[in-house]
């Protein structure tokens, strides 16, 4: 029997990541898919990118991952999200050629070296002494790995609803995987029971654009990998398109509720707060009369279009009559109707800050099966999995992306931490020190820990070196009131100088750019656009991000703070019962951790922390 260092179960992106990251790497890896034909498929929104979600899938590029060069060279519209506001929230989205994507990434994964792909469904797991060994298809076959990522996403147990029809499946025409949930309950895991749906695509053809709101790309779009020039980037081929719900779409949806498997107890698993079906928008928000729709186009050689904000499991013909009430829509055709899909997972607090199983070594988990939800979730689990999966081969100590530098790190602690009661989606406000965690800094943050593919740790330094003497430059050198400096004031909707001042004081205006300033003050380099951005980024935001520097500094000291993995928290006396149980459950790596359990209150961490203490000293004999 051949033998594999890594085996990746499902081609989707968590699977994606995983394997390339772990065939990259010179491990021999082996992805196993039911659908080989759908390698990164996108079953639901054509997109990538979005509130937390951009700055996900850059993090994932600075960790050397395929996500952002994949949107770079597949999407058809970029924007930057809510430009209006501080760049904390600056978040990328791009629209994808879905059918491209799948292209993309199939060659990637073809043609990359160390990588096999094959066609096939797991059924069993092999585990010896509560290690991993490999696994057994369904046709019998044993396939020996010395570390499994399981990567299933929605097709564990996969049910699809379309009204009162249900039938087996993991998303669309997809066959569902009915064998892996027992072997998970045979090993002792708990599992659990989620629901995530989608909206039917219509024709392009039968929509009546005169009637819609036009959503085009931005005039300068920025691509997603840092290894992507800035510089005449432009992939905006097609534009969005939005029209809105009204009482009319309200009352058929109500009138229709009995046939909805959502409201008529059929469906069993907990769907998604954050992006609710129609049917939830209705009951849930009685008084909003209207909801948005966004038209989307599915590529640029396909009539599909995507209507986002119309999920829904209501029966094909309710679908019809929905569409129809909508304007711009009265004469829209379905190619393929909405539908809703539940699926088995595994609660993540069953998982090690490593994504690791804590009941089987060696056995990783990214992706729907930890309960989240959304690509770039997927895929930042993914290829962070694979990071731990080869220093678990290497005996060497485990990579922990804290809180405080990345999405990821704040998406991992949330689930292996607080669990998961619903689809979990990551956004801005999930994350205290959203100040530092940009998606214009991801390299800076994380390049030391990637593959140095999209982004080398050294070019991401000498970056940093021209950026820091740029803000030395601006902080000591001295502007005198000027006509040409008053005119360039002037041109920005500023008051005059009548003082001298550190040019730096003058970027911090409100109207002034670094690109204007360098007009009047060029530096000795010309810099990048990269550059540019950081430093202007650091000037005017100079007392937050100090301020957020200091409150990541008190974090970090608690996270440095270890609580042994065996300890016996049977044995505080002074914890209640059901502090006790969620620590024995979740079992915190540090008090940091530990702090943010449910349930847990801080009190219980003190006593936590004078016991450990009272421990140290009497095994050092104090």
């Amino acid at each position: 029997m051949n033998i594999v260092d890594i085996l990746v179960i499902g081609a989707g992106h968590a699977g994606i990541e995983a394997a390339l990251a772990s065939a990259r790497c010179g491990f021999s890896t082996l992805l196993a898919s039911m659908h080989l034909d759908a390698i990164g498929c996108m079953p639901c929104n054509p997109s990538i990118g979005g509130v937390a979600k951009g700055q996900l899938t850059r993090e994932i590029d600075a960790l050397g991952g395929e996500m952002a060069r994949a949107i770079d060279a597949t999407g058809i519209q970029f924007k930057m999200l809510n430009r209006s506001k501080g760049a904390a929230v600056h978040s990328p989205r791009a629209q994808a050629d879905r059918f491209r994507y799948v292209d993309y990434m199939t060659e990637v994964c073809c043609t990359t070296k160390n990588l096999s792909l094959r066609e096939m469904e797991v059924a069993d797991f092999l585990v010896e002494d509560g290690k991993i060994h490999g696994v057994v298809a369904t046709d019998g076959a044993e396939i020996a790995a010395r570390a499994v990522i399981v990567c299933t996403g929605t097709y564990l147990r996969g049910l699809l609803h379309y009204g009162m029809e249900s039938r087996p499946g993991g998303r669309g025409n997809a066959a569902a995987a009915n064998s892996l949930s027992s072997a998970y309950t045979r090993l002792g895991f708990t599992l659990g029971r989620l629901k995530t749906g989608t909206c039917a695509r219509i024709h392009k053809d039968s929509v009546n654009y005169d009637l819609l709101q036009e959503q085009p790309g931005d005039d300068n779009p920025r691509p997603f990998s840092f290894s992507t020039p800035v510089e005449n980037f432009n992939r905006n081929f097609i534009s969005c398109w939005i029209t809105r719900t009204n009482e009319n779409t309200r009352d058929i949806i109500l009138a229709n509720m009995d046939r909805s498997p959502l409201y008529s107890g059929k469906i069993e698993g907990i769907g998604t707060r954050y992006c609710p079906s129609i049917e939830d928008k209705i009951v849930k928000f009685p008084d909003n009369i209207s909801h948005h729709i966004f038209l989307e186009p599915e590529g640029l050689d396909t009539d599909e279009m995507y209507v986002n904000g119309l999920s829904t499991s209501l029966p094909p013909d309710v679908q019809y009559a929905m569409l129809h009430s909508c304007r711009g829509l009265e004469e829209a055709e379905i190619i393929r109707p909405g539908y809703a899909v539940e699926y088995d997972f595994i609660p993540p607090t069953q998982l090690k800050p490593t994504l690791e199983t804590k009941a089987v070594r060696g056995l990783f988990h990214a992706g729907q099966i930890n309960g989240t939800s959304g690509y770039e979730e997927a895929a930042a689990q993914g290829i962070y999995a694979a990071f731990n999966a080869m220093r678990y081969l290497r005996q060497e100590p485990p990579l922990v992306i804290s809180r405080s530098e990345a999405y990821l790190g704040v998406m991992v602690d949330d689930i292996v931490t607080r669990g998961v009661l619903e689809p979990y989606r990551l956004f801005t406000s999930r994350a205290e020190y959203r100040l530092h965690l940009r998606h214009d800094n991801a390299d800076q943050r994380l390049a030391a820990y990637g593959l140095e593919r999209n982004c080398s740790a050294a070019s991401v330094e000498a970056r940093e070196q021209r950026i820091k003497a740029e803000i030395k430059r601006l902080r000591t050198t001295i502007a005198t009131p000027s006509p040409a400096l008053n005119s360039l004031l002037q041109e920005c909707g500023e008051a005059a100088a009548v003082q001298a001042a550190p040019l730096e004081q003058i970027l911090r205006r409100p109207g002034m750019s670094l690109e204007k300033l360098h007009r009047f003050s060029p530096p000795p380099e010309t810099l990048d656009f990269q550059s540019r951005e950081q430093v202007e980024i650091r000037v005017k935001y100079s007392g937050y991000l100090e301020r957020e520097a200091r409150m990541i500094g008190h974090f970090t000291k608690t996270e440095k703070l270890a609580i042994p993995d065996d300890l016996d928290y049977d044995a505080i006396s002074g914890l209640p019962r059901e502090s006790r149980q969620r620590l024995k459950e979740v079992r915190p790596a540090n008090f940091g951790q530990a702090s943010r359990i449910p349930g847990v209150r801080a009190s219980d961490v003190a006593v936590l922390h004078i016991y450990l203490v009272k421990l140290q000293r009497s095994r050092n004999g104090a």
